[in-house]
């Protein structure tokens, strides 16, 4: 079987490269106080719950607007988005790209943001949405003037989503939901929230979940807290849902069906986020690799020892696993 890239895939890889050192290394530098030492003290807004300053993310979308302006932003979207409808196979190839080449401004794994876009929101609202909830957030969440975070963890309930006791109860034409939400990434910056709450059946129940669009300044809807992660800044936050009323028609997706909806987003994501793992995994190896070739001791590079060599090898063809599943 051949494993070696396509062509065109190479070329887009060496444009995108191109991109890279052009417009946006330079721009790094510019800030370079958010990627040397003092990156999280930068970062951080220490007494706004240790969410990212305001600065920070104006860099970060400077550089989106110059990977948009490029046309390498919108690569995984849709062509009647302005993107090239990329495959999930060829956003793997280069998300793992573009995290091999290490940590920078060009993709910054720790606020999810790169020069090619990961916005998982914009396949929900095309595949589930109704007209009316695409045209108002399509373009804008590619654009950045609509944001969303995505609310399904609870304090008490992870993996098991069924069992979630969030609960929205129908009164109308209006549904009232209340519960509690935890790791709600990306509210700090939000104009939206998704909330997935139970609407009907039992705990366990597949079906009864739904999806609600919920803007961020409804009322009872509060940002309790953020949880403090080992890497600064954080946007993980504990939400409280007291009596939160929506119109019937804030609903993504069917009624009940919000569970399918829910999975889209992490299909989407996850595969992404496993590449970029395995791009920074692989950074990781060849660093060491570089550093047993020139680490000289008792007049031989460690490179030449099978201590080190053994454990280099087996790391490399573990990422080499990975890359082929």
């Amino acid at each position: 079987m051949d494993f070696d890239l396509p062509e065109e895939m190479k070329a887009f890889l060496d444009e995108l490269d191109a991109f890279i050192e052009k417009e946006i290394v330079p721009l790094e530098k510019e800030h370079i106080q958010y990627f040397d030492h003092r990156r999280e003290w930068a970062r951080t807004d220490w007494e706004g719950g240790g969410t990212p300053t305001a600065e920070w993310e104006e860099v970060l979308a400077e550089m989106k607007r110059r990977a948009d302006s490029a046309g390498f932003y919108r690569y995984a979207f849709p062509k009647d988005l302005g993107g090239r409808g990329a495959s999930n196979l060829e956003m793997a190839i280069v998300r793992e790209h573009l995290a091999h080449g290490g940590l920078g401004l060009h993709n910054d794994l720790q606020s999810e943001s790169s020069v090619v876009a990961n916005i998982p929101f914009v396949y929900m609202v095309r595949d589930f949405g109704t007209q009316e909830q695409k045209d108002e957030f399509l373009e804008a969440l590619i654009a950045g003037e609509r944001r969303m975070g995505f609310a399904l963890t609870e304090p008490n309930h992870g993996s098991d989503a069924t069992w979630m006791e969030t609960r929205a109860v129908r009164e109308g034409n209006e549904w009232v939901i209340s519960g509690r939400k935890r790791w709600n990434s990306g509210v700090n910056h939000a104009t939206h929230d998704l909330i997935v709450a139970r609407t009907s059946g039992k705990n366990g129940d597949a079906s009864g979940i739904t999806v609600f669009i919920v803007p961020m300044d409804t009322p009872g809807l509060e940002i309790t807290s953020y949880d403090w992660t080992f890497n600064m800044p954080t946007d993980h936050a504990n939400v409280a849902l007291n009596g939160v009323r929506v119109p019937h028609s804030s609903i993504l997706g069917e009624e009940g069906g919000g569970l399918l909806v829910a999975q889209h987003f992490l299909h989407e994501n996850r595969i992404r986020q496993a590449a970029s793992s395995l791009g920074a995994a692989q950074f990781c190896i060849d660093r060491a690799v570089e550093r047993a070739r020139q680490r000289v001791t008792f007049g031989e590079p460690l490179s030449r020892r099978q201590a080190v060599q053994w454990p280099l090898v087996e790391l490399h063809t573990e990422a080499a696993m990975v890359r082929g599943l």
